[in-house]
């Protein structure tokens, strides 16, 4: 038998994961024989993906983090090129890929992970630390079929909040968002954590999402009016406490503490046992030394190294246009565009006049929150003619999502129109080329 790659007194084994930044080795202590997940980062590729502050967020906060229902983090050992996380090895995988496996879990089980979600975002809170990236996929089951949570990259520490006491940063997974989030009005921390809990509560029990829809536009409009259709199969207790926990209000979102006195919760319900909170974790220094690496010239990257963005990093709702969210995977010269706008419809409808008319196009329609508009090469019969059209949709009072789309034509001309659309509204180029990871 071969042995692996000694690390300190750990040996490295089999990979167990692979990412877009490192991959996530099966490693052994060779003292105890007690076996870990060491999840090895390359630090250049950390620079290349702008994300060295979301790693280092991510230690400084599983450092804080000490509970049954979380994952541990031991200690940090780091070269020049490489950061090692040593993290509690977890046998039973993602809950995610057991709900894809088995489908929906008995309510019984169910209500066991859910009480222990509860347990672990109730510490988190406690300590001052929001998730907001709460989803199956992390949320790992062990062996014995407790769950851990795993994953704080986009975590929240107190100095993250602004002057308002909210948070603002619009992060998460698209179908586990809450609709307070995507509004970009500042949200608080804990509601927003619930409203994900809810979905994964739906999840779990039902085997589906709430909200659904290939259409992302749709797919908000779900969001901002909750109210989700709940299986016949789930019972009264638990139908009303995610009708609570999925309210599209967070001010009258019930709260962890009313949670833990809900009847369906309380059932057979066990509270976590302490740990051990003064136990030291190890880091090196040179975890942090991610600056001192070779800089690189991002604008030279390829626009894959943005992969790994999080999607709502892309959705920065303001005050002007933002077209970094909605572009498709697809070409955009040959398929469509949608951005989200706070501008009303009839302003949106103004802007892209104007600007399709600076460019030459004649305007066909202009009603009901719809734009049509061609532009005509008379020298060439049908050669380099564009037709386009641009509609808006209404997610809430307050956010609209704008698709813009080529009917037919030349796709030069079509992403020339992009580009100048993009420019006259303030989109950088790198925003443009930033494909939507949902």
């Amino acid at each position: 038998m071969v042995k692996g790659m000694r690390l300190g007194k750990y040996e490295l084994g089999r990979i167990l994961g692979e990412g877009n930044f490192g991959k996530v080795k099966y490693a052994s202590n060779v003292e105890t024989g007690q076996g870990f997940a060491v999840k090895i980062l390359d630090k250049q590729r950390i620079l290349e993906l702008k994300i060295s502050e979301q790693i280092k967020r991510e230690i400084g906060t599983l450092k804080l983090l000490k509970h049954p229902n979380i994952v541990r983090l031991y200690e940090v050992l780091a070269s020049k090129t490489k950061i090692y996380m040593v993290l509690e090895y977890v046998t039973g995988g993602e809950l995610f890929d057991r709900i894809a496996l088995k489908g929906k879990l008995s309510e019984e089980s169910g209500r066991k992970l859910f009480q222990q979600l509860i347990d672990a975002v109730s510490y988190c809170h406690n300590k001052g630390v929001y998730h907001r990236d709460l989803k199956p996929e992390n949320v790992l089951v062990d062996a014995n079929g407790n769950i851990k949570i795993s994953d704080f990259g986009l975590s929240a520490l107190p100095q993250h909040f602004k002057d308002d006491g909210l948070l603002h940063t619009t992060c998460g997974s698209p179908h586990y968002v809450a609709p307070e989030v995507l509004a970009n009005k500042g949200y608080d921390g804990a509601t927003s954590d619930l409203w994900s809990c809810g979905v994964i509560l739906y999840v779990v029990l039902a085997g589906f999402l709430p909200f659904d829809d290939r259409n992302l536009a749709v797919l908000y409009q779900k969001i901002f009016r909750g109210n989700p259709s709940i299986p016949k199969w789930v019972s009264p207790g638990a139908q009303n406490l995610i009708r609570r926990m999925l309210d599209p209000n967070p001010n009258t979102r019930i709260t962890i503490a009313e949670i833990k006195e809900n009847e369906w919760f309380k059932q057979n319900y066990t509270p976590a046992g302490p740990v051990d909170e003064d136990e030291d974790i190890y880091i090196d220094a040179q975890a942090f030394s991610i600056q001192d690496l070779k800089p690189i010239d991002l604008e030279k990257q390829q626009s894959g190294s943005h992969a790994l963005i999080n999607a709502f990093e892309l959705i920065r709702m303001s005050s002007s246009l933002d077209l970094s969210g909605f572009f498709e995977k697809e070409d955009v010269s040959e398929r469509k565009i949608r951005f989200t706008s706070n501008y009303s419809p009839s302003d949106l409808l103004d802007k892209i006049e104007s600007v399709v008319k600076d460019m030459g196009f004649r305007v066909l329609q202009k009603r009901n929150g719809k734009l049509r508009a061609v532009q005509e090469n008379k020298g060439h019969k049908c050669q380099n003619n564009l037709s386009i059209a641009a509609e808006v949709f209404v997610i809430n009072p307050s956010l609209y999502v704008v698709e813009l789309s080529k009917s037919y034509g030349d796709s030069s001309l079509y992403r020339k129109l992009c580009t100048k659309l993009s420019n006259d509204l303030g989109v950088s180029q790198n925003q443009q080329l930033l494909a939507l990871q949902v």
